[in-house]
């Protein structure tokens, strides 16, 4: 990755000779950034922290790294910038495009993601609807880093949910209750307006949804095709029979205990199906496989990981991605949700409410491992209590400042910059960290995070500064102008548009 902080962390890495990974001072009265490097090395050269500091500082400033540099503090350095280093920070984020912060990995990888893969029993709800803005969110942040992502949808077209679906359709088309355990609502009644198997009908619906919600699968994988690769799978393993059904030996590769692959009666087990659909993606040439299931699949980590191991893959060339529940809250009220018996909420429904944007935001500004309090009064509000609509305000309000510009974008600022163009420029410079490590630890939610402190320091620069008509107008061009294309493209990432107006 290279990008201006980036570079000065390099540079400050050959005057200490150990990694310097530089923060900004939570005061700018601190400097413009800082690093404990003199702190982390103090032990092992065996000097007090604050010589190595003043040591390294001095060097900084000597070799025109920094305008000032000094320790502070246990053993920290304090660095101040220039504005020409700011004003060229600028300039670069703008000639970059698109492409700042991008390409961050130094090994690219061929990966799959597999997401949603919700049974074809109904449309996708809104618990369906986070793995699915997770998931994009995060083959998102891996292409951006440079990486090769396919999405991938599992279906099954086989099984007792499969049987009950059709066997609701077919009874509502014989004017009859759907069975006990079947499924209600009123898409079954739909589905039994059409002749023929429902399943497909239903599929694609639901591909229709996911496409409005702005996510395409590259891949639809069904059941029944995997089930005819199960015995070539089995073959792979390492197995033992005890009274009369089939083992993996998955305890052996840190699983907690051994996988039944087929029962005493002779069927075949959901491990077996499980082992035969990896060996088929191993088999495409990926480098790594993403699973990202629900809050119920936790068990699952630990046995899919000992089966990538059983078929030749490194464990932890398989990640499973585990999300926490959506309750949705309206009106200072949970819904209770069941797809069975048809009062669930689907994501289309949803979509019809509140629209796709503030969908997406919602379902990722949450970690994945939290729960999430959706309120769906907030996000519907076009106002800028709405951290979405706040955002893309930003973003509209520069496009509006550079449609009325008579002059283009840079150049240099008359005088020293301000303060508030100062916090800007920085906090732009964050966003190459922020998307690498958000890549990194599968944690988008990180992004819409560091977008609204973009937005609040936008804000807080236009409050204070005019933009147009000024001495320093092509400098708070380039300026407005690196803010629009990092706040585009935080929005993208997690599949939010970034209007031009509002």
């Amino acid at each position: 990755m290279s990008d201006p902080v980036s570079r000065l962390a390099e540079a400050l890495t050959g005057i200490a000779g150990a990694p310097v990974e530089l923060e900004r001072p939570g005061d700018a009265e601190h400097g413009d950034y800082a690093t404990n490097v003199a702190l982390r090395l103090a032990p092992t050269r065996r000097r007090p922290p604050l010589d190595l500091a003043a040591e390294i500082a001095g060097d900084a400033v000597q070799r025109g790294l920094v305008t000032a540099a000094e320790p502070a503090g246990p053993g920290f350095v304090n660095l101040r910038v220039s504005d020409a280093w700011l004003a060229d920070a600028v300039s670069e984020i703008v000639s970059a495009g698109t492409s700042f912060g991008a390409r961050s990995t130094t090994s690219p990888e061929r990966i799959q993601v597999e997401m949603v893969s919700a049974n074809p029993t109904g449309p996708l709800t809104v618990a369906s609807a986070r793995n699915a803005a997770y998931g994009d969110a995060v083959a998102r942040l891996l292409a951006f880093a440079g990486h090769l992502v396919e999405r991938e949808y599992y279906y099954n077209d086989v099984g007792a949910q499969m049987e009950r679906f059709q066997a609701s359709v077919e009874a509502v088309r014989r004017s009859e209750a759907p069975p006990e355990d079947g499924y209600q609502g009123e898409y079954i009644a739909e589905l039994a307006q059409l002749s023929g198997d429902p399943v497909p009908a239903m599929l694609e619906r639901i591909e229709a949804t996911l496409e409005r919600f702005r996510i395409h699968f590259d891949t639809w994988e069904r059941q029944t095709a995997v089930e005819a690769e199960i015995p070539e799978a089995i073959a792979l393993l390492d197995t033992f029979e005890e009274e009369g059904a089939l083992w993996a030996r998955t305890s052996a590769h840190g699983d907690d205990k051994d996988r039944v692959l087929v029962r005493s009666d002779g069927a075949a087990g959901y491990f077996a199906a499980d082992a035969a659909y990896m060996r088929r993606k191993y088999a495409r040439g990926f480098d790594r496989l993403i699973y990202v299931l629900g809050a119920d699949h936790h068990g699952y980590v630990g046995r899919l990981q000992a089966l990538a191991e059983m078929l030749g893959h490194p464990r932890d060339s398989l990640e499973v991605l585990i999300y926490q529940l959506v309750n949705l809250i309206e009106e200072g009220e949970a819904k209770k949700m069941s797809k069975r018996r048809g009062d669930v909420v689907f994501l289309d429904d949803l979509l019809d409410t509140i629209g796709v944007d503030a969908a997406r935001w919602f379902l990722v500004a949450r970690g994945h491992d939290q729960t999430i309090d959706f309120d769906v009064d907030l996000a519907k509000q076009r106002t800028q209590k709405n951290p979405v609509y706040y955002v893309q305000y930003a973003h509209a309000r520069i496009a509006g400042i550079l449609r009325n510009a008579e002059a283009q974008p840079g150049g240099t600022r008359a005088g020293p910059l301000a303060i508030e163009e100062r916090e800007l420029v920085k906090r732009l410079l964050e966003f190459p960290a922020v998307a690498m490590e958000s890549a990194e630890r599968r944690a988008p939610h990180a992004i819409p995070n560091y977008a609204i402190r973009v937005a609040d320091d936008f804000h807080r620069f236009y409050h204070h500064h005019r933009v147009l008509g000024t001495d320093s107008e092509g400098f708070r061009l380039a300026l407005c102008a690196a803010a629009q294309g990092v706040v585009s493209r935080c929005l993208d990432l997690i599949g939010v548009d970034a209007p031009e107006r509002m």
